[in-house]
């Protein structure tokens, strides 16, 4: 009766207070708590930011000046919201990587992993849409150039890009179409990862020494809340840095002038969270080929559960994987820096020698590690 009568105060208890968690978690298991404080404060304003923005292609640079100039901390909003996106960033990438390394993808935690990858692309959809909507020099032709990629499609390509476009290039329709499904997108991640907590809960939280056990247990509340709350403070205090003392560091300064279709930039780049898996789509010497390259870059780390193949889960026991995975992570902060240099030598090359390592990293190191592991750990 008391599940009844109390349905969404059992739920908070069950998720919130009283879940069951291993005793032996550290600061690293902060981040799927900061992602989705930070999908929180994304959501909000945008919102209030969506009541002063006007999606027309001669109005929307005006408008968002109009929220800096006349909007009563409107600055605020545009600053927490456009930096909010990097942060937001920042904390899954994090998230990401300590999935990867302490291995929490592996089953029975398969479909928490997967779709937290699906959040991730959603998540990189939703930021790439965002960033037409203030319609500067970066906006209009970021649009233009990652949008044209789907004219590789066979057949069909042409006539999709005109459908995203709704035209023939990228003018009004197409401004209109971003701004609806970047207010739409958020509200959909969110219930992606309301999923996401629903299946982690049913398989319980993974824990650093990647052992499955109901012992060695403590409810969430107060133990872990505090510490989540401890680490949502020093991610506030950073964040408030970019916010009051840099907030233009992380963006383009050509996005600081009115979109203008008869100037092209001299250096078109996406925003920073996209750079590595920029690297990756110029790496690739075919139009094609850089799209199926950069997409499938995303969408591997969907086959983790199944590649992985020793019985031991954390790096904290896999000396030899410890290693690669140090330098994946070195590979990926590279592809990063390359995505924002030029298309010229040697950028081209390093490039595409750290998107083969990317790749072989997942198809072939972790699979053959494995298999090393559990020779040299059962001989």
């Amino acid at each position: 009766m008391r599940v009844l009568k109390y349905p969404v105060l059992n739920l908070v208890n069950d998720h919130l207070i009283s879940y069951p968690t291993p005793i032996n978690i550290h600061y690293a298991w902060n981040f799927g708590f900061l992602s989705a404080i930070c999908l929180i404060v994304q959501i909000l304003t945008g919102i209030f930011l969506a009541m002063h923005y006007t999606p027309h292609v001669e109005l929307a640079f005006a408008s968002v000046e109009h929220i800096m100039r006349d909007v009563n901390y409107g600055w605020l909003l545009r600053y927490i919201h456009a930096n909010g996106a990097s942060m937001f960033f920042v904390i899954v990438y994090i998230h990401v990587f300590r999935g990867v390394y302490f291995g929490s993808y592996v089953k029975p935690k398969q479909w928490v992993w997967v779709v937290g990858v699906l959040i991730l692309l959603l998540m990189i959809i939703t930021a790439f849409i965002g960033y037409v909507l203030p319609w500067g020099q970066m906006s209009l032709w970021g649009a233009t150039v990652i949008t044209n990629l789907v004219s590789a499609v066979p057949l069909v390509g042409n006539s999709i890009v005109t459908w995203l476009w709704g035209g023939f290039s990228v003018d009004n329709a197409t401004l209109n179409r971003f701004f609806s499904l970047h207010y739409l997108l958020p509200f959909i991640i969110a219930a992606a990862s309301l999923l996401h907590i629903t299946l982690l809960h049913q398989s319980g939280s993974n824990n650093p020494l990647g052992i499955e056990t109901n012992v060695d247990k403590i409810s969430m509340f107060p133990y872990f809340i505090i510490k989540d709350l401890l680490g949502l403070v020093i991610f506030l205090v950073f964040f408030c840095v970019f916010v009051y003392f840099f907030p233009n560091v992380l963006g383009h300064s050509d996005n600081y002038i009115e979109a203008n279709p008869m100037v092209t930039p001299a250096h078109i780049v996406p925003e920073w969270y996209f750079l590595p898996f920029y690297a990756i789509l110029r790496s690739i010497p075919h139009k094609l080929g850089g799209v199926i390259a950069m997409l499938a870059s995303i969408l591997i780390l969907t086959t983790l559960p199944w590649i992985h193949s020793t019985e031991i889960r954390s790096s904290r026991f896999r000396p030899i994987y410890k290693l690669f995975y140090g330098l994946l992570l070195s590979c990926c902060l590279l592809l990063g820096w390359i995505g924002g240099m030029p298309v010229e030598d040697p950028y081209i090359v390093i490039g595409q020698i750290l998107s083969i390592f990317y790749f072989l990293f997942f198809i072939f190191f972790i699979p053959l590690l494995g298999q090393i592991e559990n020779f040299l750990l059962f001989k």
